[in-house]
């Protein structure tokens, strides 16, 4: 299963979140049709909302990150529970273009640079919190350290990736989040940015190992206490309540011609592909 694991330094000045998320991207490919540039652009954001999601602690806690670069993919929305479970959306999933030189995808050419990245935490108290930051190269890694750096004002390194098989299924995906604590000293961000260079691709890693191996290699030297870990999965939280809640909420010129068609009212959640049909009666439960 795939699985989420967070440590920190023995002297308690570096923490590390990693993620092996195969399945769950796999799960979203499987439901979005997407080609393997787009599943390696959703699969990376995928894994930074549910590392990013699984620190908010409270139950009704939830986070959504919003990415649009205007590349050809378009929109990029990625939903986390406190748990670490997403489910995520592509406006565009089917975008096919040349690899790089190197031979890797084209993420950034998918997902475009110039935009924003913002990223909502809501804890179901007043207002949500909300950061946002211009797309450094439509990467997904990078723009999210700028956007550590930017909004929350913490020195962060992290690698996200996406490893596509031929036939177009998802071989490994995964990533890590490593932060500086405050009071660091300079030679931990020295030792960091060795480990992640020596480290490469989180893809090579997480096919021959797992997240425990990627946290180790990242945290080579700071003798990690591991302080959680736990599975996620790819999960929707629609149901028939809440989309007739939210079709019951249209303007009323809108529901009254609904009611005159007396045709069955089809909804299709856009995260799962779950279709919900209503009856144009059940209208009246909710209409005032």
């Amino acid at each position: 299963m795939d699985e989420i694991i967070k440590a920190i330094s023995s002297d308690g000045f570096v923490s590390v979140s990693a993620i092996s998320s195969r399945e769950l991207t796999e799960r979203a490919r499987e439901i979005h049709g997407t080609t393997p540039v787009v599943t390696a652009a959703l699969g990376r954001t995928l894994a930074a909302a549910s590392l990013i999601g699984s620190a908010l602690k409270k139950p009704e806690a939830s986070l959504t990150v919003n990415i649009n670069g205007g590349g050809p993919a378009g929109t990029i929305i990625a939903v986390s529970d406190y748990e670490g479970n997403v489910r995520g959306y592509v406006q565009n999933p089917i975008v096919e273009l040349p690899r790089k030189a190197s031979g890797k995808l084209d993420v950034g050419a998918a997902v475009g640079n110039n935009g924003m990245l913002s990223v909502i935490k809501d804890f179901r108290e007043k207002e949500p919190y909300s950061g946002a930051v211009k797309l450094v190269s439509g990467e997904i890694a990078e723009d999210f350290a700028a956007y550590f750096a930017v909004s929350e004002q913490i020195p962060t390194a992290c690698a996200f990736g996406v490893l596509v098989d031929r036939d177009r299924s998802v071989l490994a995906a995964g990533g890590y989040i490593v932060q500086l604590l405050p009071g660091a000293p300079g030679k931990a961000a020295t030792l960091v940015e060795k480990n992640t260079a020596e480290t490469g691709a989180v893809t090579s890693v997480l096919n021959g190992g797992g997240a425990q191996t990627l946290l180790e290699s990242v945290m080579n030297g700071f003798s990690p206490r591991i302080l959680e870990r736990g599975n996620v999965e790819y999960r929707c939280s629609c149901s028939r309540e809440r989309f007739l809640n939210a079709v019951s909420s249209l303007d009323k010129r809108e529901l009254d011609d609904m009611r005159a068609k007396g045709e069955p009212i089809e909804v299709k959640c856009q995260f799962c592909n779950a279709v919900y049909t209503f009856a144009p009666s059940e209208l009246d439960r909710t209409d005032n």
